[in-house]
């Protein structure tokens, strides 16, 4: 079973319908006991970092999620749920992240150009055999929605950049933590690959 984390994320239901469509079994919860029986869990996420953070407290999921990323299982952050995986972000100073990861949010440079937030369709460039993307061909495209971005302290963590502005980490991998500055669930037959890809990995390997 896969657990969505419930904390009134924006994109939680679509996530859920993506990966009920690949056959998963999904539930939707805050409960910690929950939480902790799942076989893998997704931290979806949309909106300001301080303001999910202030929710995740409100629901006292913190210690739950700290616990979940600790004991082995797949646990996958998506787009704002990588973001949380993080120490801090530009877009909300002084408020700390889940810290579950080396690395900070930063803002997109204003750019003559370029539109602020970074909205459609941008192709990834795979690093370091990430395995969510097995099976994938280099510059397989998939959809962002975002106006800050990852820049992580440990580049062998580092599994997909892009390209938008500046080259900006889009995808990391450390033991069982994965995140996805994209969303998946809106990503067409690359983001069922990748989410089924996560389907498929197994406990400790």
């Amino acid at each position: 079973m896969i657990a969505i984390i419930d904390y009134d994320a924006g994109n939680m239901r679509s996530v859920e319908k993506a990966l009920l469509y690949l056959g998963a079994e999904v539930k939707v919860t805050r409960d910690r006991e929950e939480l902790l029986a799942a076989d893998k869990v997704v931290l979806p996420g949309v909106g300001n970092f301080g303001d999910a953070m202030s929710k995740l407290k409100e629901y006292n999921l913190i210690p739950t999620i700290k616990e979940v990323a600790a004991s082995g299982k797949p646990f996958l952050g998506i787009c704002l749920g990588l973001q949380l995986l993080f120490e801090s972000s530009e877009e909300s100073p002084g408020v700390e992240g889940l810290s579950l990861l080396p690395g900070k949010i930063v803002k997109f440079p204003v750019t003559p150009g370029y539109k602020i937030p970074h909205m459609g369709w941008n192709s990834l460039n795979f690093k370091n055999a990430g395995r969510l993307f097995a099976g994938l061909g280099e510059n397989s495209f998939v959809y962002f929605v975002h106006s800050y971005y990852l820049e992580a302290a440990k580049k062998e963590m580092v599994k997909a950049t892009s390209d938008y502005i500046l080259e900006f980490d889009a995808s990391i991998e450390r033991g069982n933590v994965f995140g996805c500055q994209f969303h998946p669930e809106k990503s067409g037959d690359v983001g069922l690959q990748i989410l089924q890809n996560f389907v498929a990995l197994e406990e400790g390997k």
